[in-house]
């Protein structure tokens, strides 16, 4: 796992340097905005899913300037959607990365409106012709993220997650979702190399059903961190699934079955990569760090 955690380490690098870069400022009146968003998007986090982006991105030969932006794109999105899940409305959190979350730090109007701009600028970098010089090549990246972060994908899948704590949910409830609240944006991950590539259906195909079986090991390995993590080592609450009544893979098929069901995961989403021999090993790896972390 060295090598992984090495390439892992430079392509967060390369994304907070992004990021870094997109979120400049001067000494303006909105200051405490930017203050807000790159307190919320800079110094912490796995970077797990720009590094799906930048390996995906690596399958065929994007360049890495091209990689980087889709990879910053969809970190903004990603934080903008853990500074509006810790808001008290929400989940509310106090702790997030170990350090307190964004409406702790700020308020909770700067928060809401930290989550916004992170948002629509994600959508600002993917449409830039930094990102790649074919228009429509842009355009699908949009649109891709768009769906995959709106109500037919993540915001669906709060939607559904707020309501859970209210009823009894079963197996197949849970794992649609996990496919729209966490799998989407995931989904989007492993994808973006293929669009930014222009490469063929199958080609694309075979990264979506890698990103299905991932995005559903990650939330499989997420759930039995609340259940058997400490908030030292997550970086935030845990047990609070447990606390609401909410149902979970863990609560459901409790957690050795759980931790099976997600190795059976990791196994199927590595077969998915089969047409890219060697050149997706580190895809291949990452889906077992996913199942492993501590994290």
């Amino acid at each position: 796992m060295d090598a992984l955690k090495q390439a892992m380490a430079s392509a967060a690098v390369d994304v907070e340097a992004t990021l870094q870069k997109v979120m400049e400022s001067e000494d303006e009146p909105e200051r405490r905005l930017f203050d807000s968003m790159r307190y919320a998007a800079l110094g912490g986090g796995k970077r797990l899913r720009p590094f799906l982006v930048m390996q995906g991105a690596g399958l065929f030969s994007v360049s890495r300037k091209s990689a980087r932006r889709a990879a910053a794109a969809i970190e903004l999105v990603h934080c903008y959607s853990l500074v509006h899940d810790d808001l008290p409305a929400m989940d509310d959190d106090d702790l997030r990365r170990g350090k307190p979350t964004v409406h702790k730090a700020f308020d909770e109007a700067t928060a809401i409106l930290a989550g916004d701009a992170l948002l629509t600028l994600a959508f600002e970098v993917l449409s830039h012709p930094d990102t790649h010089s074919n228009p429509e090549v842009r355009c699908m990246l949009v649109a891709a993220l768009a769906r995959a972060a709106g109500a037919h994908g993540m915001v669906g899948g709060q939607m559904i997650d707020l309501a859970a704590a209210d009823r009894e949910m079963d197996i197949g409830e849970i794992t649609r979702l996990q496919r729209l609240k966490t799998g989407a944006l995931i989904g989007f991950a492993c994808e973006a190399g293929a669009i930014l590539g222009q490469a063929g259906e199958p080609q694309h195909e075979a990264l979506r059903g890698y990103a299905h079986d991932l995005g559903l090991a990650f939330q499989i390995a997420d759930d039995l961190l609340d259940v058997e993590g400490t908030a030292e080592e997550v970086g935030k609450a845990v047990g609070k699934d447990a606390d609401q009544g909410k149902a979970t893979f863990v609560s459901i098929l409790g957690p050795e079955r759980a931790r099976d069901q997600a190795t059976m995961l990791v196994e199927q989403a590595a077969a998915h990569l089969a047409i890219f021999d060697e050149k997706a090993d580190f895809l291949r790896k990452v889906a077992q760090y996913i199942v492993e972390r501590r994290s």
